[in-house]
């Protein structure tokens, strides 16, 4: 099955949780190369190398970014790692979810950022309501996009998002919610995700703010030793 299809869309919340300046960028997934392209335009002098799965991806990329590597990051070597180092920002833009071991990946990739590095990712939120409201009825069907994209395999809610990042050696720095207009019912969803909360033992305010985001932007650094 192939991956997400190649798009020239700009996640323009992403884009600006990358600090600015960086002397190297490395985006895993780039696509088109879309967001190399937004972020080179704004920091001529920066390095953006592209990782990107499809081929065909890859040659449109080329068009755009500083440099782009065809390979599967899950399945690149400890030398691969080596030369990418120093690296200032690595970029997961609705990537980590894809991979069947994100915490194996965030920790090889320890070795090759630099000590005032970062990661920056969106990953999608399997708290949203939309999810919670398919699954209480029974209607949880993988769809072609969206939160139950079918090449999805990882799933993360807030709470699981930061131990992700902290179980594999990272202090998460800046985390945003994209949280967008969905109409009537969503308010007519919530009610009922508060009941829940609070029939289980949990805080209903917590459980209704998580369910609102569609997506988590992260920034994270090394955590000191």
């Amino acid at each position: 099955m192939q991956n997400t299809p190649m798009h020239d869309r700009v996640n323009e919340d992403l884009l600006e949780f990358i600090p600015a300046g960086m002397e190297r960028v490395v985006e895993v997934g780039c696509s088109s190369g879309a967001m190399g392209a937004a972020y080179l335009a704004a920091n001529p002098g920066s390095e953006y190398i592209g990782l990107e799965i499809e081929p065909e991806y890859a040659e449109r990329a080329r068009e755009r970014l500083s440099e782009v590597v065809v390979a599967n990051i899950e399945q690149m070597d400890d030398h691969a790692f080596e030369i990418l180092h120093p690296t200032d920002c690595w970029i997961f833009g609705d990537v980590l979810e894809h991979l069947y071991d994100p915490w194996k990946t965030l920790r090889r990739l320890r070795a090759s950022i630099s000590e005032t590095g970062c990661v920056v990712a969106c990953i999608p939120n399997a708290q949203h309501w939309t999810v919670q409201a398919k699954l209480n009825t029974g209607h949880f069907r993988y769809e072609d996009v969206g939160l139950l994209d079918r090449t999805h395999i990882r799933w993360f809610t807030r709470r699981t998002i930061v131990e992700l990042f902290d179980s594999s050696g990272f202090q998460i720095e800046a985390m945003y919610g994209r949280v967008f207009d969905e109409g009537p019912a969503r308010a007519s969803t919530i009610p009922a995700i508060r009941a829940l909360a609070q029939a289980v033992g949990e805080n209903p305010d917590v459980a209704e703010e998580d369910a609102m985001p569609i997506q988590y932007l992260v920034r994270a650094r090394l955590r000191a030793a």
